[in-house]
């Protein structure tokens, strides 16, 4: 694994290669993608046409070239270009494992991709390899022997054992990138819109295992895209995390599904809240002793203070709904610029950055782990890696607890009462072992839980506006309440 460059390094740029044969190829799959891609649910440019594709690099795992019965394998890094001229939006990178077969089986038409009509791959059919079990098998028997395969680099943790052959299962449901189960010893990552630099859900359970701690399961194997001619070019570039493969925690169940089955069965779910809490705490104070950490003083707490009542008029822009809430959420960005002016401070470190009840899993010895540490994929790798508050992280966690009783939609107060008592019970949990209570900072965790509750309008009225009551039901709350 490569280190990032400097945290300034925002807007790391991929270069645009010679590939051999690629406009001959990218000729081949233009078409098949250009309808296949936006209809991905990791897609990130939903609702802005898609103007151009560019070919980054391509790599033959297996021969394409159609001889024979067998499926040929092809990794490829695209780059997609969204909206007209005027469109400043910065293009996005995407990983692609595309199978190739002359004829596609029955069992694998939902992995169509499309069939080219002109190029190297006119006649063949390209799909969706990963739904191809002996293909999803052959990336684990890459990770299993380290090494370089044109521009892709794999690398496996010293004295891990992967075992060979197992079985492979893609994972469906709604994920921003592509996971594949292999037996029940480990799940593989593959992470869909990938840019230069160290990816923190790599990175940091990396740092973690290092240190210790054991409520992260710590990565066995990886592999990455690098560039070595790319400095010739002009176009410095760090390595492409693309993939991490990690022990599989075969009977655990995650945090979102046994919060509901909690809400359904109008059961006790402060113990396990608790416990939570204290998981969470036990990482930040170890991601805080393996990585650097800082301070943030009254001007930065004000930037950020700005930096939110920015994003809340953008998103109300875009949102109707939000408006008539505005007034009542600048309150608490205001509180906090007040709390900076007053001689607050806010110590930052690295975080998980997109921490909920879904980001969790519940083992089969009752313990907590925690997973996905990607952050937020919508924001750049940059922000992702930057150090932030930890009441980031467990403001994060206070909406989830929010979110499962009012989506769960039966209950009423109970569910209300629900949330409370467990929100509460995780602060207590978190103190128990950082010794620092949340809501001992009561200006900080409003205004981070009321900027991820307009995170959550924005997403839902774009996404799934069938649930964009949940986050509402919040903002109604928080802009209500007068910050102490």
């Amino acid at each position: 694994m490569t280190e990032s460059s400097s945290p300034r390094t925002v807007h790391a740029r991929l270069p645009q290669l010679s590939v051999p044969h690629g406009s001959a190829l990218l000729r081949s799959l233009t078409g098949p993608l250009a309808r296949w891609l936006p209809k991905q649910r990791w897609f990130a440019g939903k609702g802005r046409p898609l103007s151009s594709l560019t070919l980054v690099s391509a790599t033959e795992l297996l021969p394409c070239s159609g001889a024979g019965s067998g499926p040929g394998l092809l990794h490829l890094l695209v780059r997609a270009r969204h909206g007209g001229a005027r469109d400043t939006t910065p293009d996005d990178c995407y990983q692609l494992l595309l199978g190739v077969r002359p004829v596609l089986p029955p069992t694998l038409s939902p992995a169509l991709v499309g069939r080219p009509t002109e190029g190297p791959l006119r006649g063949q059919v390209v799909y969706e390899a990963l739904h191809d079990t002996r293909l999803a098998a052959l990336m684990l028997e890459r990770l299993r022997a380290p090494g370089r395969h044109g521009t892709l680099s794999f690398g496996r943790a010293p004295g891990t054992a992967i075992p060979a052959g197992p079985t492979a299962r893609l994972l469906t449901g709604e994920q921003t990138n592509s996971s594949v189960v292999y037996g029940e010893a480990h799940i593989l990552k593959l992470f869909r819109r990938v840019s230069p630099g160290v990816n923190p859900d790599l990175e940091l359970p990396l740092a973690l295992a290092e240190a210790g701690c054991a409520r992260v399961p710590a990565p066995a194997a990886w592999f990455e895209a690098s560039f070595p001619g790319a400095a010739l070019l002009g176009q410095a570039t760090e390595p492409l995390t693309l993939g991490v493969l990690v022990p599989y925690l075969a009977g655990s169940a995650d945090g979102w599904q046994l919060a509901l089955a909690s809400l359904t069965r109008r059961t006790d779910f402060t113990g396990a809240a608790r416990a939570l809490g204290r998981a969470t705490a036990e990482v930040h104070t170890a991601l805080a002793a393996a990585l650097p950490t800082g301070t943030l003083g009254r001007p930065e707490l004000e930037e950020a203070a700005a930096g939110m009542t920015e994003r809340l008029a953008e998103a109300a822009a875009a949102v109707p709904a939000l408006r008539p809430y505005q007034a009542g959420l600048r309150r608490t960005y205001r509180a906090l610029a007040e709390y900076a002016e007053r001689g607050g401070e806010c110590r930052v470190q690295r975080l998980h950055g997109d921490l909920h009840l879904g980001q969790v899993l519940r083992t089969a010895d009752g313990g907590w782990s925690l997973i996905d540490f990607e952050g937020e994929p919508a924001r750049p790798l940059t922000d992702r890696r930057r150090p932030g508050p930890p009441v980031r992280d467990v403001a994060g966690m206070l909406r989830s607890f929010d979110y499962a009783a009012c989506q769960h939609g039966t209950g009423g107060s109970w569910a209300e009462s629900w949330s409370r008592a467990n929100r509460a019970a995780y602060c207590r949990g978190y103190a128990d072992t950082s010794g620092i209570d949340p809501m001992d900072q009561l200006e900080l965790v409003r205004a981070y839980e009321t900027e991820k509750a307009v995170y959550e309008v924005l997403y839902e009225a774009r996404h799934r506006p069938h649930w964009l009551h949940v986050p509402m039901t919040a903002i109604r709350r928080l802009a209500a309440s007068t910050p102490d």
